[in-house]
């Protein structure tokens, strides 16, 4: 991918984190997330690629989404080909409630690139570059745990590791807390968090949880851009929410998807399983603030932001900080912006 073209990606997460900072704090995650879909959609329309989004968001918080399949860009005939795979607020409820850490993301890439999956529920192991092949979700957590440690040299209670904070958790945070590991429990948003785990000098050894496969996806574009290591497991609705008659039905609809795009339920799926090769971009930009990035600060028709882009091909990190002046009336992304 150009490396010019992969800058321009940068412009479609901040024009998705600005249409959600709009609705900050006022408790309607579906329509924080329908402006950032939006606000998406309006830039990346506007870019010189025929792309297809090939991860789409939505169907499990019933949000708004851009769905698996759309087209997006100009589509001239001399433009680049380019997957899209995206979460344009990985933290909706985060963005609603006006807490730290949530974020609009994206990866692009290939025709190839990614693994595509539906909208469900992904188990998730992430590692950095300094442990890479050493987890296998087949084995138990505890000796994926003790691997890590060994390798790293550290004690299990020196080890900090990051999971969602979710009643489906309590039992795995119990059990990592009884081995005197560190347990960082966050709310929503595991993007953030493993993301951290593979970056230079971080304070997180590992993510481990049950999550979004979109999210999922997405966070194996970053994890393999960064050098880290990462497995998972798609897993059908029942078997994380519990065996109910609505959860049945969901997971008959995700197992039948997973038959069409002809990926696995319930095995382990490995980095390159998810991500296929080094041919990609990953955006992210902060809409509220955490320890990965800054939010957005916002003074009159001034607005900053702050945002994470990685390209695989070089191993590229950049951190962008830009200023947006908001006095353009005239626009559909500007209506989002000051919804």
């Amino acid at each position: 991918m150009k490396r010019s073209l992969s800058i321009e990606f940068s412009r479609v997460t901040e024009a998705a984190a600005l249409a959600a900072f709009a609705w900050l704090g006022r408790g309607n995650k579906n329509a924080a997330d329908e402006a950032a879909v939006k606000a998406m959609r309006i830039i990346l329309n506007q870019m010189e690629i025929q792309g297809e989004v090939v991860i789409g968001e939505g169907e499990i918080d019933q949000a708004p989404m851009l769905y698996i399949g759309e087209k997006v860009g100009l589509w001239q005939a001399d433009n680049e080909i380019v997957s899209v795979a995206v979460d344009p607020i990985d933290g909706t409820r985060m963005t609603a409630m006006g807490q730290a850490n949530a974020l609009s993301v994206l990866a692009a890439g290939g025709r190839e690139t990614f693994l595509q999956v539906p909208d469900m529920y992904m188990e998730k192991l992430v590692v950095g570059q300094d442990v890479r092949g050493m987890i296998d979700l087949n084995l138990p957590l505890e000796q994926n745990l003790r691997r890590v440690a060994s390798k790293k040299g550290k004690l299990l209670s020196q080890l900090t590791v990051a999971v969602l904070d979710k009643p489906r958790h309590s039992s795995v945070i119990a059990e990592m807390q009884q081995l005197g590991v560190r347990v960082m429990a966050i709310p929503d948003g595991d993007v953030a968090a493993a993301v951290q785990c593979c970056l230079p000098e971080s304070q997180l050894d590992l993510l481990y949880g049950i999550g979004g496969a979109p999210e999922g996806v997405i966070t194996a574009a970053a994890v393999r851009a960064l050098g880290g290591d990462m497995q998972a497991r798609l897993l059908p609705r029942n078997q994380v929410k519990g065996n109910t008659l609505e959860n049945f039905a969901f997971a008959e609809k995700e197992i039948s998807r997973c038959e069409a795009l002809n990926v696995p339920i319930n095995d382990v799926l490995k980095l390159d399983d998810l991500v296929r090769d080094d041919n990609l971009v990953f955006s992210a930009t902060g809409i509220t603030s955490g320890d990965l990035l800054n939010g957005i600060q916002r003074k009159g028709n001034l607005a900053t932001t702050e945002t994470l882009l990685i390209r695989g091909r070089s191993r590229t990190i950049r951190k962008i900080q830009s200023s947006h002046y908001l006095d353009r009336k005239d626009t559909d992304l500007h209506r989002l912006i000051e919804a």
